[in-house]
């Protein structure tokens, strides 16, 4: 069987992903450490911001210690001709799907899921920054129902004011589009639609949509609450999504602690569905 090829001294066990201006691997340590190593490649000039993102991902990653943030280990940069050409990132493993290909068994476990979100950003922002590209691609799910947020490549400090739009379309936030200061309740909204998404299979209404044709809702026509979508979506659950997805940023709730609170709201009222009345005294 012919051998697998190296990379910086780590054997190549599969190639993960692509994408962004990056290629993701598998890889193996002479101690038999498993970890993902992603490599990005500045082909030409437009590609420089992909190196960019790299190096902003390593730098918040590393800062940051949480089970629900990807950890982030070494940093290794390759020149040419006195330029950075390349760029090497040595992160945690994670053996899990992404939450947009995550089938929970029930809305208890999906809110909890959710709660184990929520967490990980409340850390982050804690620790000074702000994810800010918040959306189920950017969420892995293990077998154990555990979570990993990754990508931190568009993350910034607290109170950022961005040059460019960055965000994606169906899960960006108003301040986003419009420049305007990016705090963690730009992470509420962003985390709002993505549990309207979970919830629904639609996409809320955002300043720059993209959708997917026939589920995407007008945005002239009100967004529909999530309960009145589907049936067994408690009223806690469906309120606190669309007080996270509020357009103007002070009528969001103003901490990721306080939508874990409110998600465990939800989780209580679904509980209290599944439980049994009492028999009736014989």
């Amino acid at each position: 069987m012919a051998r697998l090829h190296q990379i910086l001294g780590y054997e190549v066990l599969a190639t993960l992903g692509e994408g962004a201006g990056s290629t993701i691997y598998a890889v193996k340590d002479k101690h038999a450490q498993v970890y993902a190593l992603k490599h990005v490649v500045k082909n030409k000039p437009k590609d420089q911001r992909f190196l960019e993102q790299a190096i902003l991902e390593h730098k918040v990653a590393s800062r940051l210690n949480h089970p629900s943030l990807r950890c982030s280990y070494k940093l290794l940069r390759q020149r040419k001709m006195i330029r950075v050409s390349e760029i090497y990132v040595l992160m945690e493993m994670v053996d899990g799907v992404t939450l947009e290909k995550y089938q929970p068994p029930d809305l208890i476990t999906l809110c909890q899921v959710c709660g184990k979100i929520a967490d990980g950003l409340d850390s982050m922002h804690e620790g000074g920054f702000v994810h800010s590209d918040m959306k189920p691609n950017n969420v892995l799910v293990t077998h154990e129902d555990d979570v990993k947020i990754i990508d931190f490549g568009q993350s910034c400090p607290l109170g950022t004011v961005k040059q460019r739009i960055q965000g994606t379309p169906d899960y960006i936030a108003p301040e986003q589009v419009r420049r305007k200061a990016i705090t963690p309740r730009t992470d509420v909204f962003n985390f709002g639609a993505t549990m309207y998404w979970l919830l629904t299979s639609r996409h809320i209404p955002t300043m720059i949509p993209k959708g997917i044709q026939g589920l995407e809702p007008k945005s002239e026509e009100r967004t529909l609450p999530p309960h009145e979508l589907r049936s067994d979506v408690p009223a806690a659950l469906s309120a606190l999504v669309m007080d996270c997805v509020e357009p103007k940023v002070r009528n969001r709730p103003d901490s990721m602690g306080r939508v874990r609170d409110r998600l465990d709201l939800a989780i209580g009222q679904l509980k209290r569905r599944e439980t049994p009345p009492p028999a009736a005294a014989g």
